[in-house]
């Protein structure tokens, strides 16, 4: 079967302009079916780790861009999967992973995006989040009530703080990327059939008891709120220059395969390389070889 042509599987979930963006229009259960299919996933995933391994070696060196990446979802979407399959083969000096719970007292005392300013990738890293300042304008936007732990003047608590926060949250990225920081946006897109699904199995299975909590079934009541909240943040949020992924998340063989190939993509356009050297390096080359071969041993 000839392979796919990849670029063009991640262009179906690549969203840049928010204008006309509708959840509705993304399938969670979208497998491609006409580009791809179970069979193949294994191997492409396969190719696509070894890519992205390869690109991340170019990457560390040339120690001038970095790649950012965020993954949001609902509960149960396979977000820790997803980054541990795509990540497995990259080497661990080149890559942060920061997976954000719920704020602490001194994440609360700064400003919304102070904690993942902190967790930014260095020249030269790949950084992923797992979760994101984007908690602030989904989980506090359906709970308005977490907003009384920020200590916000009340002068600038009203109706307008999501947009300002969007508004802030767009800046931010456009910021990033004046700088060197490729940001990608990875939201998993699970049907809340599938997240059922998936509880169930969480509850009939011992041995993954322990990642079932019941305020997992408690947020299913606010579903649509979030459905809502995440669409408003990606049409606010999409650009050519920091893009939204709506990868289906139904099948994980397929979201993880989107994910990988996404990040490949990205990297390959920085037509990256290893370091030029110079006469000078050459030089400096040679006199530590003349100065290791003069040694005795």
């Amino acid at each position: 079967m000839k392979a796919p042509d990849l670029r063009h599987l991640v262009d179906r979930y690549r969203v840049t302009d928010g204008e006309k963006f509708r959840l509705k229009h993304f399938d969670p259960g979208d497998t491609a079916g006409d580009l791809i299919d179970r069979e193949q996933s294994e191997v492409l995933l396969a190719d696509g780790v070894r890519r992205l391994s390869a690109l991340q070696k170019l990457l560390y060196p040339q120690d001038q861009w970095a790649l950012l990446c965020l993954f949001q979802a609902m509960d149960a979407a396979g977000k820790d999967g997803t980054i541990s399959h795509v990540m497995s083969g990259v080497n661990p000096q080149g890559v942060s992973v920061t997976s954000f719970k719920q704020p602490g007292p001194e994440d609360l005392a700064h400003d919304f995006l102070w904690r993942v300013a902190r967790r930014l990738p260095a020249r030269g890293q790949i950084g992923i989040l797992n979760r994101s300042h984007y908690e602030e304008v989904l989980v506090v936007r359906v709970h308005p009530e977490l907003l009384a732990r920020q200590h916000i003047p009340p002068a600038l608590d009203g109706k307008t703080i999501w947009k300002h926060r969007l508004e802030d949250i767009a800046a931010f990225e456009r910021y990033l990327t004046r700088q060197g920081v490729v940001v990608l946006k990875f939201f998993l897109h699970l049907s809340k059939a599938e997240q059922k699904q998936r509880f169930l199995a969480r509850l009939d299975t011992p041995e993954k008891n322990w990642k079932f909590s019941p305020a997992d079934v408690a947020e299913r009541l606010h579903w649509d709120e979030y459905q809502t909240a995440y669409e408003e943040a990606i049409a606010a949020t999409a650009t050519p220059h920091a893009p939204w992924f709506v990868v289906p998340a139904d099948h994980k063989w397929f979201s993880r395969l989107v994910v990988v190939e996404a990040m490949v993509a990205a990297l390959e356009d920085l037509g990256l390389h290893l370091p030029v050297m110079g006469p000078e390096d050459h030089a400096r080359l040679a006199e530590a070889r003349r100065q290791l071969e003069a040694e005795d041993d």
